[in-house]
């Protein structure tokens, strides 16, 4: 083997041996599994619904409030310290100026957190508190997802929405980042100077394996609450508004109501045409407590407010009903 064979053998070795190309080839698959959800499908063929991403942006929230809660708590952290890029990276501040264009100041109070949104941040909790290294496969899911696919998706997003002057469009946007490529370039070299043992770096191979799978069921968990109210906006097509709780009947109102935990409370989300039917039927209910968005209207139940048991069979005796 002459010389040059063997440099680029060696080069070839130190590459495969980096940690950023390792988490590219661990995740490749789950990569595109990922990228051909069909939430994420919706937005590369520009088939987004205002309603929509105003969903992902809740999840988002969520998400980034978790994860960069975790990236400040460990900043000195040996694994974390070197991808440690708040200033250019942290999404958390963009995310509220997106929800309060949307949503007016008050929008803590219109946040609506699917099941799949809390099984991401518990889980980011979790890696923050017990190991901290991992977050280093969380950050470079996210944010170097978001420095490369996610460029495409907001100029997709922008004009899809017929969103002006960058207003809603926050998120998409790194003005501390000049240029997105050579900074991945960076993110990436500081990622690969990271020491870690043989079984950390196993677990943080498996734990982006994990981060991307966590990404497909929040896309998945969005789309079916988007789908819940698929049934309402056929009946206001055929119907008109007026008369769409009329004309939903039993069927589109089972379809319409979902029951999650948000929060810690007991929380229904449900179309707004199946909303008149429940107030009926919940009216002795005193401490219900609706909140409201465009498409859903969501009613919590304060857990102090009943009794576990008693909770369980009211909601069991709601989708009989419902049936």
């Amino acid at each position: 083997m002459d010389s040059g064979d063997k440099r680029q053998t060696e080069t070839v070795q130190s590459t495969e041996s980096d940690l950023s190309e390792q988490i590219k080839t661990a995740t490749k698959e789950s990569h595109v599994r990922a990228e051909n959800t069909q939430l994420m499908q919706s937005f590369q063929k520009g088939q987004i619904a205002l309603p929509q991403y105003k969903l992902l942006l809740f999840s988002l929230y969520e998400i980034y409030n978790a994860l960069e809660e975790e990236l400040d708590r460990n900043a000195s952290h040996p694994s974390v310290a070197p991808i440690y890029f708040p200033q250019e990276l942290a999404r958390l501040e963009s995310l509220k100026k997106d929800l309060a264009h949307f949503y007016g100041q008050n929008w803590r109070e219109r946040v609506i957190v699917p099941a799949a949104t809390q099984r991401y941040t518990q889980r980011l909790r979790q890696v923050g508190k017990e190991n901290p290294e991992y977050l280093v496969a969380h950050a470079y899911t996210r944010y170097l997802g978001d420095l490369s696919g996610g460029q495409v998706l907001g100029r997709i997003t922008q004009k899809s929405l017929g969103l002006k002057n960058g207003d809603g469009l926050s998120f998409f946007s790194f003005p501390g980042v000049s240029s997105p490529n050579r900074f991945k370039q960076l993110y990436r070299s500081r990622m690969n100077s990271i020491e870690l043992t043989e079984e950390e770096r196993k677990g943080l191979l498996e734990e982006a394996v994990r981060a991307f799978q966590l990404n497909v069921e929040v896309f998945d968990d969005l789309l079916k609450m988007q789908t819940a109210a698929e049934p309402e906006a056929g009946v206001r097509r055929r119907h008109g508004v007026q008369n769409n709780n009329t004309a939903l009947g039993k069927e589109g109102k089972r379809r319409c109501v979902q029951w999650q935990a948000a929060q810690g409370e007991p929380h229904f989300l449900i179309g707004r045409s199946a909303r008149r039917w429940l107030q009926q039927t919940l009216q002795h209910k005193s401490r219900i407590v609706w909140r409201h968005t465009k498409q859903f209207d969501t009613f919590v139940m304060p857990t102090q407010a009943i009794h576990a048991k008693l909770f369980f069979f009211f909601f069991l005796s709601l989708l009989i009903r419902l049936h």
